[in-house]
């Protein structure tokens, strides 16, 4: 591509393959929504700095995150503090002095902590206690057994964002890239070079950033009025293109949440889900490029009937297919060196070594057991394929899978394969973001077929039914299934046997499209 952008001057990773075709970096164990917040800590910490959304120098940046130690300390590392409710429930003095002590020795990552200045905001300890648990249960993905250092609540406003720390007792605590693993940062990157990011600022000052908002204002009052950050400076991801129309796409689809009618903090749930979706795409398209594949990409989606259907075959087909691209990808980025000039000039193993640590950073020492036993140039490029396609597999190999899942775009639901059957909560964002107001169904399908290569009715399964291996009524089935789910979901309306609409609750009612 003709805009990919040159690779950092100093790189830390053992080879420079993945990174070079999707960034630094796609990461299966970063959810959506840790996605989306570490994108948030991004910005967040660009807005404060005068800089959101501004890329100057393209993949040369930094940004200062936030660490919020007291207020996560409070809301993660303090299990006693029911209990101290509960037994001093008639004697707030008692109760504040308990919990000091016990909140001194179990605390973790603040030097000479003080956490007096909560009981001049609270004087009952148990509105304190009770503060503390409604945010708790505003806990990203609620259920998961993450450490302390790593918990989240709702993205409520900027006082609700900070980085993933790993921090243990008597240690300073340090940055970690588990759960926020740079996707966030890429997402940043992408918004940036759509060229929609004042319109997107725009669009979250009145929630996220929005310092004075109630809820806001709640979590600050766990704070200090001087909060103590003890992250540092931390440099941005990589991003390996400047333009890409599908960041356009994602930017149009968060403008479409953004400056809907949905209340604000009810959008951000489907621009997680909407976001995890582009990023599918981008992966996808991503390794289809590499693998010079210029056909659209498309997905079956299977409307869950409640009998096995020959969609449902093909969905898994679809799904395994794609699940198969990043991979075969890595294999052709690396050995597409073998045909250019400069390999065909190579004379031994050493000049064939040292052209590719120029292209691909690898390897970083030549005393690898893969190169001492090479043979051959062409052994040693086989030998560097396997061993970068056993890295790709421990993360973004799983990226499709997992993100996947994720968002309710597949399911193994009444099946033992993968396929693609999305799931309630990703077919409203689907029309939050594709129906301005309301729009005829087939006009939808259609919609939907353009902007993210989804399969559903016969008409855009026109090429798969012309091969004979399915009938055109399996499709139209499958799309009366989509109709009924969106009727029950209260988003279609049915005016007559031959006109149906889909319709966006918080949108513009009166646009209608070939009516």
């Amino acid at each position: 591509m003709n805009n990919r952008l040159p690779r950092p001057t100093q790189i830390d990773s053992d080879m420079w393959v993945d990174e070079a075709i999707w960034g630094h970096r796609l990461y299966d164990e970063q959810t959506p929504w840790l996605c989306f917040m570490e994108f948030l800590n991004v910005l967040q910490a660009e807005y404060d700095a005068g800089k959101a959304f501004n890329e100057t120098e393209p993949n040369k940046w930094a940004y200062l995150p936030q660490s919020r130690l007291y207020l996560r300390n409070i809301l993660f590392n303090n299990p006693q503090i029911t209990l101290i409710a509960s037994r001093y429930n008639y004697d707030d003095k008692e109760a504040w002095s308990q919990w000091y002590e016990v909140m001194n020795k179990g605390q973790a990552g603040i030097l000479n902590a003080d956490f007096s200045y909560l009981e001049k905001r609270f004087p009952k300890f148990e509105d304190f206690a009770l503060v503390v648990q409604f945010l708790r249960e505003t806990t990203i993905e609620g259920d998961n057994n993450k450490r302390w250092s790593s918990q989240f609540i709702f993205p409520y406003g900027p006082n609700c964002l900070y980085e993933d720390l790993n921090v243990k007792e008597n240690k300073t605590p340090t940055n970690d890239r588990r759960f926020f693993g740079r996707t966030g940062e890429l997402l940043y990157l992408m918004l940036v070079r759509s060229g929609r990011g004042s319109r997107i600022l725009q669009g979250l000052q009145n929630s996220v950033l929005n310092p004075n908002n109630k809820f806001n204002r709640l979590v600050a009052a766990l704070e200090p009025s001087e909060p103590v950050n003890s992250s540092t400076v931390k440099p941005g991801g990589y991003l390996p293109y400047l333009f890409l129309p599908e960041y356009q796409a994602l930017a149009d689809d968060w403008l479409s949440l953004l400056e809907s009618d949905i209340p604000s903090y009810d959008a951000i749930p489907h621009l997680v889900n909407i976001t995890g979706l582009h990023m599918i795409l981008y992966s996808l398209k991503r390794a289809k490029e590499v693998l010079k594949d210029d056909k659209k990409l498309t997905f079956i989606l299977e409307i869950v009937s409640p009998k096995k259907t020959i969609i449902r075959e093909l969905s898994s087909d679809s799904f395994t297919e794609h699940n198969k691209l990043s991979q075969k990808a890595i294999e052709a980025y690396i050995r597409q060196i073998v045909n250019t000039e400069e390999w065909g000039q190579i004379t031994d193993i050493s000049e064939a070594i040292t052209l590719l640590k120029n292209k691909y950073a690898w390897p970083k020492d030549n005393k690898e057991s893969d190169i001492e036993s090479a043979n051959s140039p062409e052994d040693l490029v086989n030998k560097f394929v396997s061993a970068a396609t056993n890295r790709h597999k421990q993360h973004v190999n799983k990226f499709h899978s997992v993100w996947g899942k994720e968002i309710g775009l597949s399911s193994r639901r009444s099946s033992r394969r993968l396929r693609y059957a999305p799931q309630d909560m990703l077919l409203k964002s689907l029309v939050l973001c594709v129906v301005p107001g309301r729009m005829e169904f087939q006009d939808f399908l259609d919609k939907l077929y353009e902007k993210y290569g989804f399969i559903i009715g016969d008409k855009q399964a026109f090429e798969l039914t012309e091969t004979g291996r399915v009938d055109m009524e399996a499709f139209s089935d499958n799309s009366r299934r989509l109709e009924q789910r969106l009727a029950s979901m209260g988003l279609l309306r049915r005016l007559s046997d031959a006109c149906a609409y889909v319709e966006n609750p918080f949108g513009n009612q009166e646009e209608t499209i070939h009516e």
